[in-house]
């Protein structure tokens, strides 16, 4: 059960905190808002942060045999190599800001054997191709799902960054973008790895062959199973778990933010948890961001993936957190409210 963090007299007293700062109305932006959230969420005027963690889900995708990336699916075990071996771009941010890093194997085409830092959760390796059957089962939905509520609560802290890696998970995301919103395919679809306009024409003709395969669809739980890969559904149980939990989650790019897009159709109360680190340069982001009635905070032309957006966003919010409980207020200061404009 997500419970809403919408409490008017709580949202009062936060705001008039914040009001009170030796700072003109309004002057720190979206810092001001960050505040009042977290504070909604944490159920205090003095919210703290603590232990930040990034889960990375991992997974394969049957679709890849269509051609629709431009690496071949190795790339995906290859790179979880690469997260175990500490030199992922990831790697670099989460040591840069302290964030306690899980990679999550969720279904990923390979065996890894035991690992340090590694979840082995696999449903299976691989979806299926969804441009001829279903990605996956119902049942195997499920279990990714319970899967994610697990991962998740493997981790400590209260603000967890979400994160993934899936050679074809682009045309995952483009698929459950259109089902789910209704914008159309051509303005859901992108270059993914790096497609030329050919390559993402020829994404956005799967996906609508897929969707005439498959026909209308509206259960959010059977769209993901339709269209969705196992670290997306796996990511989805996680929000989920991490939302019931009264954790701030910090949501990605373009496939992070399909998972909450499916995990919002289920329980739309998770949004009030979310912080949007930023909208990924990949084209279907934006759209996806506006079909959910948000607003990212950073804009930095980013289309890694892997949680860097969310890791990069990370000191903002502690930054918001921070000013909320250590700077001096009008109240306290030796300083009058129309000096300080």
């Amino acid at each position: 059960m997500i419970a809403s963090t919408q409490n008017k007299t709580l949202a009062g007293k936060l705001q008039a905190a914040i009001n009170d700062k030796t700072k003109p109305i309004g002057s720190l932006g979206q810092l001001e808002t960050l505040a009042l959230q977290i504070g909604l969420i944490q159920e205090t005027l003095k919210p703290r942060l603590s232990q930040p963690s990034m889960l990375i889900f991992a997974g394969d995708h049957g679709v890849v045999a269509e051609g629709v990336s431009a690496y071949p699916q190795d790339v995906t075990w290859q790179m979880v190599e690469n997260f175990l071996a500490g030199g992922a771009a990831i790697n670099v941010f989460a040591r840069q800001h302290q964030i306690a890093l899980h990679i999550v194997d969720a279904g990923v085409n390979h065996d890894f054997g035991q690992r340090d830092g590694l979840l082995s959760m696999k449903v299976g390796k691989g979806t299926a191709n969804f441009a001829q059957q279903a990605a996956m089962s119902t049942e195997a939905c499920a279990q990714a799902i319970e899967n994610g509520r697990a991962a998740l609560r493997a981790t400590e802290g209260n603000i967890v960054g979400f994160g993934e890696m899936g050679i074809g998970n682009t045309t995952a995301a483009a698929a459950l973008m259109h089902v789910l919103t209704g914008v159309p395919v051509e303005q859901c679809v992108g270059a993914g790895t790096g497609l030329l306009p050919e390559g993402i024409a020829h994404k956005a003709e799967v996906i609508r062959r897929a969707v005439a395969l498959h026909g209308p669809l509206h259960d959010p739980a059977v769209v993901l199973a339709t269209y969705g890969g196992f670290e997306i559904a796996t990511m989805v149980g996680a929000m989920l778990e991490a939302a019931a939990q009264r954790r701030i989650l910090l949501i990605d790019g373009f496939i992070v933010t399909s998972a909450l897009l499916v995990a919002a159709r289920m329980a739309p109360a998770i949004l009030d948890y979310c912080v949007f680190a930023h909208c990924s340069d990949e084209s279907g982001h934006g759209r996806m961001l506006q079909a959910l009635g948000v607003k990212p905070v950073l804009s930095l032309g980013l289309r890694l993936g892997e949680g860097t957006g969310a890791a990069l966003v990370l000191p903002l919010v502690q930054s918001a957190v921070a000013f909320l409980n250590e700077m001096a207020t009008f109240s306290s200061a030796q300083v009058s409210e129309k000096s300080s404009a």
